[in-house]
């Protein structure tokens, strides 16, 4: 007999939905406070820069990583690794642009950049709706999907002067950001499966 579609488990017709791959973080928030956070990542988004965080989560990059650049009403940078060298091994493999399908909305991440086809292992996190990065060719590749109370209560209080210096957090890792104790990191990152 022929086949009427009604009869299809439902699974196998919406199986044409993109795949997207949870991972959650626990986030120390300051001495006293930790919580989860689940991004959900989308790789029918930013298919480059996805791969790229998954590799990083799975290669434990982010465990012990300082919210390094955190700027109240714009957003959260992290991805410099605690360990220089483990940094450097991620750091010098870059990555193309992948073009902006989405845009940067708050809770929505993206990798920072210094360039074109720059990208290594920093990301950003928009605590608001940031649209002005998104002809910048700021890709969001992933979105909170719980715990965003957790992100907004990110330490945001190293600023101008005060704030630690890139370089340095390259070279030194957290070694120097122990100068910075309040700033909130990532204590584990993982793939949920």
């Amino acid at each position: 007999g022929s086949l009427c579609l009604t009869q299809v488990p439902r699974h196998v017709i919406m199986s044409s939905e993109p795949k997207t791959i949870d991972v959650k973080m626990t986030i120390q928030i300051d001495e006293k406070t930790s919580g989860d956070v689940v991004l959900e990542v989308h790789p029918e988004w930013a298919p480059i820069g996805a791969e790229r965080f998954i590799a990083l989560v799975k290669d434990n990059f982010f465990t012990d990583c300082r919210f390094h650049r955190v700027i109240s009403g714009f957003m959260c940078q992290f991805g410099i690794a605690g360990d220089p060298k483990h940094y450097a091994s991620w750091a010098k493999q870059k990555l193309k642009d992948d073009p902006v399908k989405v845009s940067n909305l708050r809770g929505h991440m993206s990798f920072a950049t210094s360039g074109p086809n720059a990208r290594s292992t920093q990301l950003f996190i928009n605590f608001v709706d940031n649209k002005g990065l998104d002809p910048q060719g700021f890709a969001p590749l992933a979105k909170v999907k719980e715990g965003m109370d957790v992100i907004d209560k990110i330490y945001a209080g190293y600023t101008g002067e005060n704030k630690p210096n890139q370089m340095n957090v390259k070279q030194f890792g957290n070694a120097y950001l122990k100068n910075f104790p309040k700033l909130s990191y990532i204590v584990s990152a993982k793939v949920v499966e």
